[in-house]
């Protein structure tokens, strides 16, 4: 089996917490865990996805959000900012 690209790891990571945005926290363990079930671990490491989160990080897609532990969420939106 061969490895899932990263960007494909970190598109599948944003898309699940736009999902859980507001109902859940998901913490960097919880998206770990559910991309080495989704693709088995033959095709996703730990390591993998430590990459793809590195990737939603830099690019400002994700932020990290601390409320009683460390929590992976999309950037907030301030009031006054418009939608381009």
């Amino acid at each position: 089996m061969t490895m899932i690209p990263i960007e494909t790891l970190a598109d599948d990571m944003y898309r699940m917490v736009e999902e859980c945005q507001g109902k859940k926290n998901l913490k960097a363990g919880d998206l770990t865990k559910a991309m080495i079930a989704k693709y088995g671990e033959e095709a996703c490491t730990k390591d993998t996805c430590k990459q793809a989160i590195r990737i939603l990080m830099d690019s400002g897609r994700c932020v990290y959000g601390y409320f009683g532990g460390s929590y992976i969420q999309l950037p907030h939106k301030e009031g006054a900012a418009t939608d381009l």
